[in-house]
């Protein structure tokens, strides 16, 4: 279609057309997609999706016309605040997602550290190699720039390099709980000594752990490395609903020590006929139904209900570990939540990634080195045995020299 029909369609005729536009789509419902959706049962999506009906048209930016949204997300911040460990008078707000969970607590960081001393050159922001992308787009945005140090050897953050690193420009450290690469925590104790002793801002980007990472530590025997606020030096921390909440997209959290550091995030103009505007976020009109379905969803499952899917993915994780060693892959890091990210010694993995694709297993690829990284979902345990037998095949092809790469670059995308 090129433009608006001239007389409607009925919803039948357009419901078949989506469902047919879909076909060449990832089956995420059969365990094929290792990223992009977090599957954790029909019922939690039934919850989610009859919340988000509820509440489709009504606004966030309006609090005062729709106290209702305004309560469930205070709700949804408190909840947060107290899984993460935070002392008393933490503040956050939800946002789209964690590329805009990032962007404010950067803008917060910016707004902040300028407001209280002078930085001569460009402001910078510390970070890992493996750190997501989306500091560097809010860098872009905010006339900042973010400074990559290398890993080590155990692929997390080199707390001594970053360390040398720090110059009078710098205003941010970052560390990430787990990076999405190889799903590993970086160490955020070191990490915080570091910030203390400079007085720097320190963001824990959890966007994918933070609603994961508690429930581990509690059904597993993996000793999960502290991140969180309880550490003195954390002063904001990045976590997505719509990953290991299980809520609807988009829906994320941004959470921080102190209301102080919170105010600095948000927007307030009056200039204009209509009066004083305020958005606590970067966006203005704000879904109340990613709100409901967040709200929803959390109180559906409880602790328990996060607790089963944690044990769950804690066995699928052990499912993939030692069917890929079995395979002769080698597994980058120690992994101990749900990301995995595995590689072969003399062989192209990125021929196997290929090849996973075209039978459509859709998961992500990385590099330095190359290999396959693996996000796992609660339904995963269930599918994980025909993964791997089909990994397993994969890899003979390649060994054989049955099956070659065709492609060259490997994308997040």
């Amino acid at each position: 279609m090129t433009e608006i029909p001239q007389t409607g369609i009925a919803w039948p005729e357009l419901r078949e057309q989506m469902v047919n536009m879909a076909n060449g789509d990832v089956n995420w419902r059969e365990g094929k997609a290792a990223v992009y959706v977090f599957h954790s049962g029909d019922d939690v999506m039934q919850v989610a999706h009859d919340a988000y009906s509820l509440f489709i048209a009504e606004n966030g930016l309006g609090p005062g016309a729709f106290p209702s949204l305004r309560n469930m997300e205070k709700q949804v911040i408190d909840m947060a605040l107290n899984l993460q460990q935070a002392p008393e008078g933490g503040a956050g707000s939800m946002t789209s997602g964690g590329s805009e969970s990032i962007l404010l607590a950067v803008k917060a960081c910016r707004d902040h550290v300028l407001a209280q001393r002078k930085v001569p050159g460009k402001p910078e922001i510390l970070a890992p190699y493996s750190v997501h992308p989306a500091f560097d787009k809010a860098a872009h945005l905010m006339g900042l720039q973010v400074v990559r140090i290398a890993c080590a050897d155990d692929f997390k953050a080199d707390v001594d390099a970053m360390a040398d690193a720090v110059n009078e420009n710098t205003i941010m450290l970052v560390g990430s709980a787990p990076c999405f690469p190889y799903g590993l925590i970086d160490p955020i104790e070191e990490l915080s000594g570091l910030a203390q002793k400079h007085n720097l801002w320190l963001h824990v980007d959890a966007c994918v752990g933070g609603y994961l990472n508690p429930f581990m530590r509690e059904v597993t025997d993996n000793d999960i490395e502290p991140y969180d606020f309880s550490i003195p030096g954390v002063s904001s921390m990045s976590l997505d609903l719509h990953k290991y909440g299980y809520a609807a997209k988009g829906a994320s959290t941004v959470l921080y020590r102190e209301k102080a550091l919170h105010k600095s995030q948000t927007f307030h103009f009056s200039d204009w006929p209509c009066g004083h505007m305020y958005t606590p976020t970067m966006a203005g009109t704000r879904p109340g139904g990613a709100i409901a379905a967040a709200w929803a969803v959390l109180n559906y499952l409880g602790r328990e209900g996060y607790q089963a899917r944690a044990a769950q993915i804690a066995d699928a994780r052990a499912q993939l570990v030692q069917g890929c060693q079995a395979a002769g892959c080698y597994i980058m890091g120690d992994p101990k939540l749900s990301i995995v990210a595995f590689g072969w010694q003399h062989n192209d993995i990125l021929a196997v990634g290929e090849g996973l694709y075209e039978q459509g297993w859709f998961s992500s690829r990385v590099t330095r080195p190359d290999g396959i990284q693996y996000m796992i979902s609660p339904e995963h345990h269930k599918t994980m045995s025909k993964y791997l037998k089909i990994l397993k095949e994969l890899m003979d092809d390649v060994h054989s020299g049955r099956r070659r790469r065709h492609q060259g670059d490997v994308s997040y995308s």
